[in-house]
């Protein structure tokens, strides 16, 4: 019996009683039919009336809220709850026959509905809202407070970083003082700081982007965070609070280098200010929710050094491709994704002498180059009304008329492959660039592909004799099952024999040294003894490599698999 129907029990038995005591009718004869309610309503209070006159029940409670989800219990009173007070000769509450029993009086199911509720609210779980602290929520309201303020100044790019802090800092301490939450002067900074870094910010990947031990993260959802660290992907504890925070943050990222992502264009690609690589796709694409990849760059560019204490690179191998770029050889770097070619493109930009007028382009600025005189060119893609894109091709085109010694292409994927080789063929040698491919081998078949992709009707015999011509070094890269980053070739492009370019290789890693048992390889590159033909522009050029740097004759542990 709930609430409702118990009141109305009571309001019956009390009009039967003063019934009775007004000559109504009597004990045991039939009343006048009460109508039952069905749905519990609100008992409207009635006007005064005279005291002798009955007055309706009206609770000093909520009824609905407190019982909406549990019956009005009909035992006995528990332990705790005081018993009904004697009746009042008069009263309107009068006891009535003797025998009869006495009905609660409303301070007393007052007191008994609150006991329940206290102990109702006890039994039911703590909703995880009520759980976090008072400075949390504090600052999620300054959070969404701050960004309803600032709106498109976030995202202004004619304002700088300090100054749209600065603004942030004003904003939120006018927001703080609303909220009347009593904080010391640390707590008060300390809670500014914060909130500015979260919304200014990249939201709870700002942390993971501090990690250095991080080298890439990965957003598949709001609710879901890969990292990867020391080569290994693993989830991540961080989330953002809603897909519209994670969207706000990609907007973010992309505005600031001038790049746009919505319904009509829901993919891009962008950079962060220390150059890591950022790609974003959000729905309809995405059709689980916006997914965000950031590659990190380290904030000091990697040496040669730091290559070598990884294991990526073998001293001797060091030595030959500082050797290479100083007697401006040719070089492609080829791997697969995540392998690091733009790392060691980077390191390996670093030989270049700092006398040297280097032009790079990119679809998307990564490069790290640490000398003076670099012209950064980088695309455009098409605007909304789908003009305005520069593309690659045209950047390579153009830069053969800005008297550059080096071309260094971020990566080669389409019809500028063309182009590149035909400046490496006309005097712009000691060029460098990357290419996707799993072998050497594949690397000269992907350059082929690319070629034809330029739209020019080309012989492939033609096509190969160019590659072989403008080609001297390939540098394989490889990622290894245990997540480590290895150079396993460094191959010499010969010529052409027949219709076939000819590749010898001058350093292979050596696989048959078998894992340890925390599955890592234990290989490691090694030379096959084989003398490049290249060295003779070496000596022309007064380069000089340490001895013993080919080591000894093939062997089969050197050759490896392919």
């Amino acid at each position: 019996m709930n609430l409702a129907e118990r009141l109305n029990q009571l309001r019956e038995e009390r009009e039967a009683r003063e019934g009775l005591a007004t000559g109504g009718p009597r004990a045991g004869a039939p009343g006048p039919a009460v109508p039952e309610l069905a749905v519990p309503e609100p008992i409207v209070p009635e006007p005064a009336v005279p005291e002798a006159a009955a007055l309706p029940f009206q609770p000093a409670f909520p009824v609905q809220p407190v019982f909406a989800q549990s019956a009005f219990p009909v035992q006995p009173v528990p332990a705790g709850v005081e018993a009904a007070p004697a009746a009042v000769p008069g009263s309107s509450w009068d006891a009535g026959e003797a025998g009869g029993p006495a009905p609660a009086a409303p301070q007393e199911l007052r007191g008994l509905a609150a006991k329940l509720a206290s102990r109702g609210a006890a039994s039911q779980p703590v909703p995880p809202q009520e759980k976090v602290d008072a400075l949390g929520g504090l600052k999620a309201r300054a959070g969404e407070a701050l960004y309803g303020r600032l709106g498109s100044r976030l995202t202004d790019t004619s304002l700088t970083e300090e100054a749209v802090r600065q603004l942030a800092r004003d904003e939120l301490s006018e927001v703080i003082d609303q909220e009347q939450v009593p904080l010391s002067p640390e707590e008060r900074r300390r809670l500014i700081r914060e909130i500015a870094d979260e919304v200014l910010g990249l939201g709870p990947i700002q942390r993971l982007l501090d990690d250095e031990d991080i080298t890439e993260i990965m957003v598949n959802g709001a609710d879901r965070i890969y990292v990867e660290r020391g080569g290994q992907l693993t989830l991540s504890e961080a989330t953002f609070s809603s897909e519209e925070q994670l969207r706000r943050v990609i907007e973010r990222i992309v505005s600031r280098v001038g790049r746009r992502i919505d319904e009509s264009s829901p993919l891009v690609d962008a950079r962060l200010e220390d150059g890591s690589r950022v790609n974003a796709i959000i729905p309809p694409l995405a059709v689980s929710g916006a997914t965000l990849t950031i590659r990190k760059f380290s904030k000091s560019p990697y040496t040669v050094r730091n290559l070598i204490d990884f294991g990526t690179l073998s001293p001797d191998m060091a030595h030959l491709l500082d050797a290479c770029v100083k007697a401006r050889l040719n070089i492609i770097v080829a791997g697969g994704t995540g392998t690091g070619k733009t790392t060691l493109l980077n390191v390996l930009s670093g030989f270049i002498p700092s006398d040297e007028r280097i032009i790079t382009i990119e679809d998307a600025v990564e490069l790290q180059l640490q000398q003076e005189h670099v012209v950064r060119l980088e695309s455009r893609p098409a605007n909304i009304e789908g003009k305005g894109a520069v593309t690659i091709r045209e950047l390579v085109r153009n830069s053969l008329r800005m008297r550059p010694d080096r071309i260094v292409v971020g990566e080669v994927r389409g019809g500028e492959t063309l182009d590149m080789l035909q400046a490496m063929n006309t005097g712009h040698d000691g060029s460098i660039s990357t290419v996707h491919a799993n072998t050497p081998r594949d690397a000269i078949a992907r350059l082929e592909t690319l070629v034809l992709m330029a739209g020019m009707d080309l012989p492939l015999r033609a096509v190969r004799e160019q590659i072989a011509s403008a080609v001297d070094l390939i540098v394989q890269l490889t990622r290894l099952r245990d997540g480590t980053r290895r150079v396993t070739h460094i191959t010499e492009v010969q010529g052409m024999e027949g219709d076939i370019v000819t590749l010898q290789d001058a350093f292979l890693f050596d696989y048959s040294a078998g894992i340890d048992p925390n599955g890592r390889f234990l290989g490691r590159p090694q030379a096959t003894g084989v003398r490049p033909r290249f060295l003779d522009r070496f000596q022309d050029m007064g380069i000089v490599l340490p001895p013993g740097v080919f080591g000894n004759p093939r062997t089969p542990a050197a050759t490896g698999r392919r």
